[in-house]
């Protein structure tokens, strides 16, 4: 019986990991739960599934848990904060999915990797902000990663053993598909006064409202691209991105004979979690199988990179290293945070991001605290231009 935790119990990916492990009680229970500051939702969970250990994220709302947990009479402990993440991450749970939005992700994900789990990685900031040092945390804790965004899940299972050395077994390159996002074939001018719902109505994935967006201005792809550098040892110009607006293909890893592996599914993010909870084996997800008649053809074609510009802004940071990732991400957060609240166009997100690159040079990434100084400092720069602006 493997244990689990899951941080970011109450967004999507977490809802689809508590439904496939559901499916299986005899292999999987339930260690610790976390949320971000849903209490009610938490305390649901809570009921249904019996943790050990509930985490609120916001520490003012650990007392209001408590009680709800205490009126269930459930035998479930309340944590909260920095402290608590860490406890359900590095606790008795043998898999942890790490599934917290942004850089609030990224101090429980070291802590999983240090304490020697199987960290399923849903968590793209993790790895964009902090890839040698989440690297160095798994080497030092001996655990291993599995990553569950569809697209890194995908890589992993068309590769032998899932992380070899690339030139050791003849890759010659990685392909990221995505699937274009909402606006996908409009140009500049029509999404000048697009709203944060037309953003966050994504035509294949059901996601929370920030990666939604990311997936609108294609940064998801760029975050992925940085992603897979760190996570396959892959070369920038090993890394490539096709748009596929079935979402049937979720990635693809070509080889030096000329083989290209590609791994196809229904849009429906159980599937990676079924694969990553038993690698190496497989179990039952809950998905419906894949109808390829029914489907008919399948379209690829190339990005829109000047309409889209995150795209290449993450190419740019993944060029310039050491901190210009996290500069990157916490850009991108402040501006998508921005939008969604109505006050920083759709157009102005690359806008935000490209001049915060533009005024920090990137600096050599050696400690936790050197990355949490640059992602403060970016963030400050992104909220200062768009004052200037008069956005916010």
């Amino acid at each position: 019986m493997k244990r689990v935790a899951v941080l970011g119990a109450t967004g999507s990916i977490g809802a689809s990991a508590l439904d496939v492990i559901a499916r299986h009680p005899d292999r999987f229970a339930i260690a610790a739960l976390s949320a971000n500051r849903n209490v009610d939702a938490l305390a649901a969970l809570c009921v249904r599934h019996r943790p050990a250990l509930a985490v609120i994220a916001d520490a003012a709302l650990e007392s209001e848990l408590r009680s709800k947990l205490a009126a269930a009479n459930l035998p479930t402990r309340a944590a909260s904060g920095v402290e608590g993440l860490r406890e359900a991450a590095a606790g008795d749970a043998n898999i942890v999915i790490a599934a917290i939005v942004g850089a609030a992700g990224l101090d429980s994900t070291l802590a999983a990797a240090r304490a020697g789990k199987r960290l399923l990685l849903a968590n793209k900031e993790a790895v964009v902000m902090a890839g040698p040092l989440l690297l160095d945390a798994l080497r030092a804790g001996g655990g291993e990663l599995v990553p569950i965004d569809s697209e890194h899940n995908a890589i992993f299972q068309c590769l032998p053993n899932g992380r070899p050395v690339l030139e050791k077994v003849g890759v010659r390159r990685i392909v990221l598909t995505a699937s274009g996002g909402p606006f996908r074939g409009r140009t500049r001018a029509q999404l000048a006064a697009v709203t944060p719902d037309q953003a966050c109505a994504h035509p294949k994935w059901v996601m929370g409202r920030k990666i939604s967006v990311d997936s609108a201005t294609l940064m998801n792809k760029g975050l992925e691209v940085i992603e897979a550098h760190w996570l396959f040892g892959a070369r920038a110009d090993q890394i490539d991105v096709v748009v596929h607006p079935q979402s049937i293909v979720h990635s693809l890893v070509e080889y030096a004979d000329g083989s290209t592996l590609a791994q196809l599914g229904n849009p429906d993010m159980r599937t990676a979690l079924a694969h990553a909870l038993a690698w190496p084996e497989r179990i039952e997800s809950g998905v419906a199988s894949l109808d390829l008649v029914r489907m008919g053809a399948l379209q690829f074609e190339a990005p829109d990179r000047t309409t889209f510009a995150c795209l290449d802004l993450a190419w740019r940071a993944l060029a310039a290293g050491g901190t210009a990732p996290a500069i990157l991400n916490a850009a991108n957060e402040v501006a998508v945070a921005a939008f969604l609240a109505g006050s920083l166009p759709f157009l102005a997100i690359a806008e935000v991001i490209a001049d915060t690159l533009d005024a920090m040079p990137a600096e050599p990434v050696d400690s936790l605290e050197a990355l949490i100084y640059a992602d403060l400092t970016a963030r400050q720069h992104a909220q200062r231009m768009m004052r200037r602006a008069h956005c916010c």
